[in-house]
C-alpha cells in the first residue's frame, strides 16, 4: 500500500515538474527569435499528433473490457473545454514575454483562490475558514513572491494582465477537466480537449501563418514543448493520481511553482530573492491548509 502511494505521489510529482520546467523552455524559445504564435502553435500541434498516436495504441493494447467510445456530443463537449486549454497557453506564453518565469508562475497560480471564487458562485455556498484563510495566504505570498512593494523595477502591467487571464483560463480548464464527459478514458479526454486547443490557437496564429512563420520551430521546439506541456504531465498524472488521495495529489502538484521559479533561476539566471522564496512558500502552504481535510480521508 505505502509502495503504490509513494509511486502515485512520484508520478504526480513528475507530470507537475513537467509543467514547471516548460515556460523555461518558451523562453529560451523566444530568445532564439521564435513568436509566441509559433510557440503555441508548434506545441499544440504536435502534442495534438502524439496524444492520437497514443490513444491509438491504447485501444489496441486494451485486453479487458474495451474503453468506452465517445459520443458526438462527448466530442463536442470536450473540444469546447479544451479551448480553455489553449487560452491559457496563450495568454501564459504573453505573460512571460513582459515578465520573468518565476512572477508569471506565481501570477498562474492566482487559479486556486479564483477556483475557490469558482466553486463558491455554482454550488452557492460561503467558502470554509481554511478556503478562506488559505485565499490570505496566496494574496499575502502573491505580493511578496513578485516583490512589488520592493523592486524599483515597474512590472509590466500587461504582463500582470495577461497572467491573471491565464489564471482564469485554467480555473475553467480545471473544472472542466474534472466535470466534462468524466466516463471517458483520460487519454481519450486529452485528445478532444487538446483538439479544443489546437483549434483556438490555430484561430489566434491564423494571421501570422504565412511566410514570416518559422517553421523550423516545429523540429526544434515543438517536440520539446509538447513532451513537457501536453504528453508527460496528462500521462503521469491520470497513472499517479488514482493511488493516491485528492488532497495529496492537489499537494504534490504544487510542486509546479518551486521547480519553474528554480529552473529560470538556474537556466535563465533570473534573479530570486530570499523575499521572494518567502511568498512562494506561502502560496505553498495555502495550498497545503486548503486541502488539510481531504488530506486525512
Amino acid at each position: 500500500m505505502k509502495n503504490k502511494i509513494l509511486l502515485g505521489g512520484i508520478l504526480v510529482g513528475l507530470g507537475a515538474a513537467s509543467y514547471g520546467i516548460l515556460t523555461t523552455f518558451v523562453k529560451l524559445a523566444y530568445s532564439e527569435g521564435y513568436s509566441i504564435y509559433e510557440v503555441t502553435f508548434s506545441q499544440m500541434l504536435v502534442g495534438f499528433a502524439c496524444l492520437l498516436i497514443l490513444n491509438f495504441f491504447y485501444k489496441g493494447n486494451t485486453k479487458k473490457k474495451a474503453p468506452e467510445k465517445a459520443s458526438k456530443k462527448n466530442i463536442l463537449h470536450l473540444i469546447l473545454a479544451g479551448t480553455s486549454l489553449g487560452l491559457t497557453s496563450t495568454f501564459y506564453y504573453l505573460a512571460v514575454q513582459y515578465v520573468s518565469v518565476s512572477i508569471g508562475i506565481v501570477l498562474l497560480m492566482q487559479s486556486v483562490w479564483m477556483g475557490v471564487v469558482f466553486n463558491s458562485i455554482l454550488t452557492k455556498e460561503k467558502p470554509s475558514f481554511l478556503k478562506i484563510l488559505a485565499v490570505i495566504l496566496i494574496l499575502t505570498g502573491t505580493v511578496l513572491a513578485t516583490n512589488i512593494l520592493f523592486d524599483k523595477v515597474t512590472i509590466s502591467p500587461l504582463g500582470i494582465l495577461f497572467g491573471l487571464l491565464a489564471a482564469l483560463s485554467y480555473t475553467v480548464t480545471i473544472y472542466t477537466s474534472n466535470t466534462v464527459a468524466k466516463h471517458l478514458p483520460a487519454i481519450t479526454r486529452s485528445k478532444w480537449m487538446m483538439l479544443g486547443g489546437l483549434v483556438i490557437v490555430t484561430l489566434i496564429s491564423i494571421p501570422y501563418l504565412n511566410k514570416s512563420f518559422n517553421w523550423e520551430v516545429f523540429a526544434k521546439w515543438g517536440p520539446i514543448l509538447a513532451l513537457f506541456g501536453t504528453i508527460l504531465p496528462p500521462l503521469l498524472m491520470t497513472q499517479g493520481m488514482p493511488k493516491i488521495n485528492v488532497g495529496l495529489g492537489v499537494i504534490i502538484t504544487s510542486i509546479e511553482l518551486p521547480v519553474a521559479v528554480t529552473a529560470a533561476y538556474l537556466l535563465l539566471n533570473e534573479n530570486v530573492i530570499f523575499l521572494q522564496w518567502i511568498g512562494i512558500i506561502l502560496i505553498l502552504a495555502a495550498i497545503v491548509v486548503m486541502n488539510s481535510r481531504k488530506l486525512q480521508q
